[in-house]
């Protein structure tokens, strides 16, 4: 039998809107919303292949009314705006279908669903088989022994394909009956009404039994139900009505000709790589039907390089590199084993470009040939400083050197930290997504893209010093990060030791403290049930205690922290449940979790992320030590574990006090808050008397608590809605609190809208050392959102500058403690705390130098004030 030819018609709309909510929220380096085109593109791209179409088509809506507006004046009323985000993806994607030659029907008065209806009437008069791939099961109506109705499920990734067969085997109804069904039961997302009491189960069942609305209402005598009776009678107008709303028109006037809408191999394929670059879809080039080489026959790029497999080889390297390249430049990035993984964390690779040529570095089965001659030869091509080397990710192999004995020095510049400064917003800096955004080129996934990689180490480097110039970012790029990675480096290796037994008794102590809190709600319930169980908590707290409900979920009751935090004072229980639901967060990660990745030396070796936060701020995992809460005691025993690294040495802790409302104040220029820090004033006592208008003698500790949230809150752009939740006072109190703030601190307001109105024009907002953060929020139509962009607009600039402050001086206290050669050493940051190892008998001399350098890293208008503590423990130095 010959093969019937194929129609493929997309509906733009349901597909971009499924797309959409299907897939977390994603953008490129310019701030532009790109999940809805992703998502749609893959199905697109996935449907091409499976069914191999000779024609296809895309439809969408107009914004324009339809017909049904004219008819029915609340057509679709009460139905969302779409999100700003979404709307501003329908250009790009029509962009795209425009470049992979795919024609696009739209047209004013018409829905995408009559456009769809006339494509697939025409197309079956002419014997093609249609498939119409939609989200949206008003097209289960237009299914044929011809045409396939495929509705996308779970997303982006499943899919059911309904024709009319199964159409009756599963609905046990005809496609057109489909629409009787409709007609009955309405539908709310487009406001049809339908008869009132009429749900889906009766609608089939009505319409299987007569065939359709219109014998459904001739019948009414034979249907059971007095009141079902009742709504048809008197809803059989509107019934009719809702049937005609819901039936697609398949007459639209419009032309179709066949050779237009062809399936076209000989689109712009250039152009459209080009697209998916620009839009950061690097996983999507393969995908193309025939994907032709970008640059260079899509690098068919012949790289030349010589496999380094033995210590001889090894060896010839390392007098290639020391004679030729000492003052020049070298190129290097690593292949690595289980990273993730301190104690079986190791380089398999090494990739060098030197000059004209390219070297692997088989480096596991060269150190199992001869290990102390292999360590001997990285030390004299990393240990070198006057070897400049120019990498990509240098951190983590900065690490495992630093754990075979060898030191990294003359590192020049670090790509992936330079992509990162340019623009923090993005999650992917791997150097293969570099090299496609600024060199344009696409390299297969391949055995030898790592030696390409490489290869194009120099330009991509080249570019982004460019770039780092342009930006006015060389001090933070020199000075802070990229110097940064080798305190990272030695914070990573040295570890943090655990008390194992001080863990296991903590342990005891959590779990005695758990079943404690676990009786205490029992009792306070009147009975046992599982308090992990949103469920059944649900039942306790809003059925049998009659709390009221705040949210409900689809699933029932929602008992989230936020629910939680509303029911506060309501009940007793609420409080013991918060404290349970800490206790058991704080027993699993810090207690049990700790045991997972206490190493064989008795530590735990942290990895520290540079490349993660938009604001700047480093973060840790395996474990995360910054997010131990310390609101209950037993939060803060958990640092009893962390001890110092022997019985000579002590922890010490070097806390800056109110580091960003010291920003604040310097950014500001804010003449009051400056003379504030200027005379060592208690700022929050300060800020009490200034707010609640009393002297500061007769400032109470409620005051002050109220002042210190209003002072944090400021800086994090606070409204009086928040503050009022915060602080338990009403709205219009919150108000006055920040409008007093204001006038005592009018600098401080000023910075606040002209920041907001900077961050509006440039999209962006940045810190004291140019650190920059894109806030495409801020442009967002939706309120919420572009509250949101003012928020971060606000804060962003402060606790950036503070992340850069504390940075800076790491760096400092680092190559201090290096320069006297000292044995104390950084072992851990959190957030404006830095942690070492301190020698008993150096600890005067550690005081002074940490002290000098927090308090001296940079000029502001305010001085930085550290405490410093030291302890037996990290609790006992905090």
């Amino acid at each position: 039998m010959e093969k019937k030819e194929r129609l493929l018609i997309l509906d733009g709309n349901s597909l971009m809107n499924r797309a959409f909510y299907a897939l977390p929220p994603l953008t490129n380096s310019d701030g532009i919303h790109t999940n809805a085109v992703y998502g749609f593109t893959t199905m697109l791209l996935k449907m091409k292949e499976e069914i191999a179409p000779d024609y296809i088509v895309c439809t969408f809506d107009r914004s324009a009314p339809t017909f049904r507006h004219n008819e029915y004046k609340d057509y679709k009323a009460g139905r969302k705006r779409m999100p700003e985000e979404l709307a501003e993806q329908f250009p790009i994607v029509k962009d795209l279908l425009y470049k992979l030659a795919i024609d696009i029907f739209e047209i004013d008065g018409f829905e995408a669903d009559d456009l769809i209806g006339t494509l697939s009437k025409f197309a079956e008069e002419k014997g093609i088989e249609v498939y119409i791939v939609t989200g949206d099961r008003d097209a289960l109506q237009l299914a044929s022994d011809t045409t396939k109705v495929v509705i996308t499920k779970k997303g982006i990734t499943e899919k059911e394909i309904y024709d009319r067969t199964r159409m009756i085997e599963e609905m046990g109804v005809t496609p057109t009956q489909f629409i009787d069904v409709k007609g009955l039961m309405g539908d709310s997302s487009d406001n049809i009404p339908g008869v009132p009491g009429v749900g889906e189960k009766t609608a089939y069942k009505l319409i299987k039994e007569y065939g359709s609305v219109e014998n459904v209402l001739q019948n009414i005598d034979k249907i059971s139900g007095k009141k079902l009776k009742e709504n048809l009678t008197e809803n059989s107008e509107q019934a009719i009505f809702s049937k005609k709303l819901a039936t697609i028109m398949r007459e639209v006037p419009i032309e179709i000709d066949l050779d237009s809408i062809k399936s076209k191999e000989n689109y712009d394929e250039e152009a459209v790589k080009r697209i998916f670059i620009d839009l950061q879809f690097k996983t999507l080039i393969d995908k193309l039907p025939h994907s032709k080489d970008f640059k260079e026959e899509n690098n068919e790029i012949k790289v030349e390089y010589k496999l380094v497999q033995s210590i001889n080889e090894l060896k010839n390297l390392c007098n290639i590199i020391v004679s030729k390249f000492k003052n020049s430049l070298l190129y290097v990035t690593f292949k690595l084993l289980n990273e993730n993984i301190y104690s079986k964390s190791s380089i398999e690779k090494i990739f060098i470009n030197c000059g004209e040529e390219n070297f692997i570095v088989s480096l596991q089965e060269i150190l199992n040939e001869n290990n102390e001659e292999t360590i001997s030869c990285l030390k004299e091509i990393f240990e070198n400083g006057e070897i400049q080397k120019v990498c990509h990710d240098i951190k983590m192999p900065h690490t495992i050197l630093h754990k075979m004995g060898v030191d990294l020095n003359g590192v020049k510049f670090d790509t992936k930290i330079a992509a990162y400064l340019i623009d923090s917003s993005r999650g992917d800096y791997d150097l293969n997504t570099l090299i496609q955004q600024y060199l344009k080129i696409i390299l297969k996934d391949e055995e030898e893209r790592e030696v390409k990689e490489v290869s194009l180490l120099k330009e991509v480097y080249s570019e982004l010093e460019k770039q780092i110039k342009s930006l006015d970012m060389e001090q933070l790029f020199y000075e802070v990060e990229l110097p940064l990675t080798t305190v990272l480096a030695s914070m990573e290796s040295y570890g943090f030791k655990v008390d194992k037994d001080m863990l296991t008794h903590i342990g005891e102590k959590f779990t005695k403290e758990i079943e404690k809190v676990q009786k205490e709600i029992y009792s306070l319930s009147e009975e046992e049930f599982n308090i992990n169980s949103p469920k059944q908590l649900g039942k306790i707290l809003f059925e049998k205690l009659d709390l009221p409900v705040i949210k409900k979920t689809k699933t029932g009751y929602s008992t989230n922290a936020e629910v939680l935090e509303a029911l506060e004072g309501k009940h007793p229980i609420i409080e013991k449940i918060t404290y349970y639901r800490q206790l058991t967060k704080l027993y699993s990660t810090y207690v049990e979790g700790l045991k997972n990745v206490i190493d064989e030396d008795g530590k735990i070796h942290s990895s520290f992320n540079q490349t993660v936060t938009t604001t700047g701020r480093l973060s840790s995992t395996e474990p995360n030590l910054q997010n131990i809460p310390i609101k209950y005691e037993m939060g803060r025993e958990i640092r009893k574990v962390f001890v110092p690294n022997n019985n000579v040495s002590i922890i010490l802790s070097a806390d800056y006090s109110q580091i960003e409302l010291r920003v604040l104040a310097h950014i500001a220029g804010d003449e009051n808050l400056i003379n504030a820090f200027k005379h060592h004033a208690d700022i929050h006592t300060k800020t009490a008397s200034e707010v609640f208008r009393v002297p500061i003698e007769e400032v109470t500790k409620t005051m002050r608590s109220n002042a210190k949230a209003v002072n944090f809150g400021i800086v994090y752009g606070i409204g009086d809605f928040s503050l009022a939740k915060d602080i338990k006072v009403s709205r219009k109190e919150a108000k006055e609190y920040i409008d007093t703030y204001f006038e005592r601190y009018p600098n401080v307001k000023k910075y606040m809208d002209d920041t907001v109105k900077k961050a509006e024009k440039d999209m962006f907002v940045t810190t004291i050392l140019n650190r920059r953060r894109f806030i495409p929020e801020i442009a967002n139509s939706k309120k919420m959102v572009k509250a949101l962009g003012e928020r971060l607009a606000m804060n962003s600039p402060i606790q950036g500058s503070a992340a850069d402050i504390i940075k800076l001086a790491m760096v400092k206290v680092y190559n201090e403690l290096e320069k006297r050669q000292l044995k104390s050493t950084l072992i851990l940051q959190v957030h404006d705390e830095l942690i070492l190892n301190v020698y008993k008998d150096e600890l005067e001399q550690v005081r002074t130098i940490v002290k000098d350098s927090m308090e001296n890293v940079m000029p502001l208008s305010v001085p930085l004030e550290v405490d410093i503590s030291e302890g037996e423990n990290w609790y006992e130095a905090k």
